[in-house]
């Protein structure tokens, strides 16, 4: 019986400081060291630029994307090897689908308001 090459979900996190050439080279870079490791993108997504929850590189925001592809297991490494070194790459993660996982989402997740500003519990509005 052949077994179906494993499906990876792909979240990326390009630099806001970036030039649109240049993360538009990195995506079109991803997508072909995918196809030459015989893979296939079964979606893609642009999330376009959102907040962080945390500073990368003295960033608060960056552009999000996520891309759905299988391919075999080799691909992992070299595609993880060309992110880790290219210039404009702030953050990868490559996660295995599982069996039974529910499909990413259709559109982004809202963007929850920032911590700067808002009153917590151990500071509540009008307290003095």
């Amino acid at each position: 019986m052949l077994q179906q090459a494993p499906i990876y979900d792909l979240m990326l996190l390009l630099s806001t400081s970036a030039q649109e050439e240049q993360r538009a080279k990195i995506l079109a870079d991803v997508e072909t060291a995918i196809s030459a490791a015989d893979g296939l993108i079964q979606r893609k997504s642009e999330w376009g630029q959102r907040p962080m929850t945390y500073q990368i590189k003295h960033q608060s925001d960056a552009y999000y994307h996520l891309l759905q592809f299988s391919g075999p297991p080799a691909l992992l490494e070299s595609l993880g090897h060309m992110l880790r070194i290219t210039d404009g790459v702030l953050r990868f993660r490559i996660i295995k689908v599982l069996t039974g996982t529910p499909p990413a989402p259709e559109s982004p997740p809202p963007v929850l308001a920032s911590a700067a500003g808002v009153p917590g519990p151990s500071d509540p509005a009008g307290a003095e």
